[in-house]
């Protein structure tokens, strides 16, 4: 996982489902810097939504780890004889560019990429793009349709914002209907009390002119398919040619308790798509429950 130097790394344990077996390695590419993390979490009950995907329906769920085989797309299928599926919740975090958070591959952006999560990237309109519409990483609605299109697994692109309580920081979600809404009910049981009114927030559809643009994301999740952003904020990385270029500094004042607590959140509780054998986040109460059951179960056989 990759985070904003200074921020605490946030621990998680981990509940092996029955069968064993968890996820694949790897890392999220990119460069530079990334949202914080820290306090928060999911605080929403556990739920899942059906995502069509490769022809297939899927549960996608908040609570569920990831990982499983790698499959490829069958002929007849959008995008077939690509690769998709693998992907776990370790391996979500990408950076500010676009591309990121893609398990093992670096670089910017998403033209014919597998789906290591299922879920396809966000796209971004031409007057998202303005000035910088000579850098051809950050055209991808012909490769993956328009922000409402139907195809999308978890349906078109929504955004949801949230305003601080204690400053004028301004955060934005931008990720697939399913996925936004799900994101929505954790990060306002987590995180509500640094929100304005947040039990009104609701995610609507997103505006192909913005915002959220591609220079205010401070960061990229789960292959580039959930983006956070920050009003006001403007990384020039993104208008530069140098795919190594250094990302701009966050500005000074912002609600960096609100950050933290989003990007903790939205890393923990992002749905995804079960292995057959995955692994599921478990508190650590749930954790010793599991162990008591197991010490007993041992006794038991050896009675």
């Amino acid at each position: 996982m990759v985070f904003i130097p200074g921020f605490s790394k946030p621990k998680r344990r981990l509940e092996r489902r029955k069968g064993g077996g968890g996820g694949k390695g790897g890392g999220g590419g990119g460069r530079g810097s990334s949202g914080g993390a820290g306090s928060g979490g999911s605080g929403g009950a556990g739920r899942s939504s059906s995502v069509s995907s490769g022809g297939t329906s899927r549960s996608a769920s908040n609570s569920a780890f990831g990982g499983g085989s790698v499959t490829t797309i069958p002929q007849g299928q959008l995008f077939s004889g690509r690769m998709q599926g693998g992907g776990n919740r370790n391996e979500v975090f990408g950076t500010r560019q676009y591309g990121s958070g893609y398990p093992g591959l670096s670089g910017r952006g998403v033209s014919n990429h597998p789906f290591p999560f299922y879920f396809w990237p966000v796209v971004w309109g031409s007057a998202t793009v303005g000035t910088i519409g000579t850098l051809g990483y950050l055209h991808s609605q012909n490769e993956y349709g328009s922000i409402n299109n139907g195809s999308r697994p978890g349906g078109g692109l929504t955004t949801a914002t949230f305003p601080s309580s204690s400053n004028n920081s301004t955060f934005r979600l931008l990720a697939d209907n399913t996925t936004a809404s799900s994101l929505v009910t954790d990060i306002v049981a987590s995180c509500g009390s640094s929100i304005t009114s947040a039990s009104s927030i609701a995610p609507v559809p997103y505006n192909d002119s913005g915002p959220p643009s591609p220079g205010q994301v401070i960061q990229y999740y789960r292959a580039s398919s959930v983006v956070l952003a920050l009003d006001g904020y403007n990384n020039s990385a993104v208008f530069s040619s140098d795919d190594n270029a250094p990302d701009s500094p966050l500005p000074n004042n912002i609600d960096t308790t609100l950050l933290n607590c989003l990007n903790t959140t939205i890393g923990s509780a992002v749905p995804l798509v079960d292995g057959a054998y995955g692994l599921r986040w478990s508190s650590p109460s749930s954790i010793g429950l599991v162990v008591l059951v197991w010490v007993v179960s041992r006794l038991a056989s050896q009675v």
